[in-house]
């Protein structure tokens, strides 16, 4: 099976920049368990985050952009679980 993680942002609030860093982020992050990530431009104030077709994160939902290191942490949950993050892997309780 092949890990994919898919960013929509807005393009009319202009956060590719802010999407653009998060990807690579993950990508340093996860180089061994990604297969593929895309940045998807969209409107209408828009910032989700799916990793291999589940939406992890939605700025809509959530009311906020999410912590890089949540971000690594959601990500971790559904590609590789079995991974331990380091120092940036804090239980959530």
């Amino acid at each position: 099976m092949s890990n994919h993680v898919k960013i929509t942002y807005c393009t009319q609030c202009r956060w590719l920049l802010r999407s653009a860093w998060m990807g690579q982020e993950l990508l340093t992050t996860f180089e061994s368990e990604l297969d593929e990530l895309s940045l998807c431009p969209g409107t209408g104030g828009i910032f989700e985050v799916v990793a291999n077709g589940q939406l992890i994160w939605s700025r809509k939902e959530q009311g906020r952009f999410p912590e890089i290191t949540e971000l690594k942490q959601l990500v971790r949950d559904v590609i590789a679980p079995e991974r331990s993050l380091g120092h940036a892997d804090r239980k959530q309780h």
